[in-house]
């Protein structure tokens, strides 16, 4: 619950910063200053860090639901090595897949570049550039 929270609010900052980084970047160069070049830089690394940051948390919540995949199918070898005949009259873990709400989630997040970084960081959340 505390990464989620954690993720909503990397995202809120993220779309924060790129607004502000949208404005800038709206002006053309030649009516830019040079605090204005100087404050689109420090908002892309800025961006940089917090995208990198939540990228961290992704592939750390990734990482832990594969940890526990591996451990419920640990869990159910034992349990059938321990309860064969109670088990297969039930028909329990015969061809059952584990459906849990953290297993039914989408690819692994895949670390991105560029503009496509800033797009995509936070899914339909960021919607700026």
């Amino acid at each position: 619950m505390s990464t989620r929270i954690d993720d909503i609010q990397l995202c809120k900052e993220i779309t924060r910063l790129k607004k502000e980084l949208q404005t800038l970047v709206s002006v053309p160069d030649s009516k830019k200053s040079k605090e204005d070049r100087e404050r689109e830089e420090a908002l892309l690394q800025q961006i940089h860090k917090l995208v990198e940051a939540r990228d961290f948390l992704v592939e750390d919540v990734e990482f832990e639901r594969l940890r526990e995949r591996e451990e419920d199918r640990d869990m159910a070898a034992f349990l059938q090595s321990k309860f064969p005949k109670s088990l297969n009259k039930k028909g329990a873990l015969q061809g059952q897949r584990m459906s849990s709400k953290s297993q039914q989630t989408s690819n692994p997040y895949i670390t991105k570049t560029g503009l496509t970084l800033l797009k995509d960081c936070c899914g339909f959340t960021c919607s700026i550039m």
